[in-house]
């Protein structure tokens, strides 16, 4: 069977508030440690009354510090909005705390507003566009030490210097974070959840072009994917009502909490908007255990990826852990020791 990981975004409830949300999802990552998930990433976003979590590093510290086995990165970094030294310096302290268990995912997009951005950034400096690739160059001279002779961070050790950056994966999804990952022979995640890019162009891309590397020797591609399972399809098709209804808000550029079940059933959708909710759910796959494993079948068969990485977001807390139990079980996933 295929590995199961969790991709969390700390996802902020009209009946959840921010602090909660963060308190539950370091619940939920003792949880799936047990289950056997693989890793357990989460994401960085600004300004987002539906996110509580701007610094994945800082939960990262707190959700290695109460799980054993289960890798913990970021889904990832934004690296626009950092200066790469920093990130640098805190994820080999992440791997230094924690041997063997970090992960670090670098995203291109800040994960914000414009305006929210230019925040983020006014003190850092004042480059203008795109500058990606010129920020993962300096993060990777920084882990190398190969600037060129004379230039002054060759005087700047990072710290700890007896600890290397822990493995990078390049997050997108997009063709142009594939070709990249693959040039770089780094690992890639694609983000089904969300890409209108298509997945299986994407996954096979980048392993058909992979070129072996310091960071890795042969491809790695995580499929994201979103998931709402419960014990019958009619109870996971309730529990969904609340993400479409929050993903048509969505696509107006309201980014509200997550609404319960009862607001999601009781909202009066008009036709155009009930198509929209129908197009959306080709980004989700919805059922009792049995179903989301017949849906994801197609897609897993044809994108080949080496493991996928589970996004669920419900309005209840102990729905979404059920959600996760159930797929571990349907996945074969073997539960860990205490």
């Amino acid at each position: 069977m295929i590995p199961l990981s969790v991709l969390d975004l700390s996802v902020v409830t009209t009946g959840t508030k921010p602090a909660a949300a963060l308190r539950n999802s370091i619940d939920l990552a003792r949880h799936v440690d047990g289950l056997g998930y693989l890793r357990y990433w989460l994401a960085e976003h600004h300004n987002l009354a539906s996110v509580a979590s701007p610094a994945p590093d800082v939960m990262i510290g707190q959700i290695a510090a109460v799980t054993k086995h289960i890798r913990v990165g970021s889904g990832g970094v934004m690296l626009p909005n950092h200066a790469p030294l920093v990130v640098a310096e805190r994820f080999k302290m992440l791997e230094a705390l924690f041997p063997g268990r970090i992960d670090l995912g670098l995203g291109r997009a800040p994960g914000t507003d414009g305006a929210t951005a230019y925040a983020l950034r006014s003190r850092l400096d004042r480059r203008e566009g795109d500058d990606f690739l010129e920020r993962l160059h300096e993060l990777i001279l920084w882990e190398t030490r190969e600037f060129p002779a004379g230039h002054p961070y060759n005087n700047v050790v990072v710290m700890p210097d007896d600890t290397r950056l822990p493995p990078i994966w390049l997050l997108g999804s997009s063709d142009y974070s594939s070709e990249l990952a693959a040039q770089v022979g780094m690992g890639f995640a694609f983000a089904h959840h969300f890409a209108t890019h298509d997945a299986i162009d994407a996954m096979v891309h980048y392993r058909n072009r992979f070129q072996p590397s310091a960071w890795r020797a042969s491809p790695h591609a995580i499929l994201a994917v979103a998931v709402i399972a419960a014990d019958t399809d009619e109870e996971a098709e309730r529990l969904a009502s609340s993400f479409d209804l929050n993903r048509l808000r969505r696509d107006r550029g309201q980014y509200l909490p997550l609404p319960s079940v009862e607001e999601a059933i009781a909202y009066p959708y008009t036709d155009a908007e009930r198509t929209s909710i129908l197009r959306n759910r080709s980004r989700l796959f919805v059922g009792s255990p049995a179903t989301v494993q017949k849906k994801l079948q197609p897609l897993i068969y044809t994108s080949k990826p080496d493991e996928l990485m589970v996004i669920t977001a419900v309005y209840d807390h102990e729905a979404r852990k059920k959600s996760y139990s159930l797929l571990a079980e349907a996945f074969g996933l073997v539960k860990q020791a205490e």
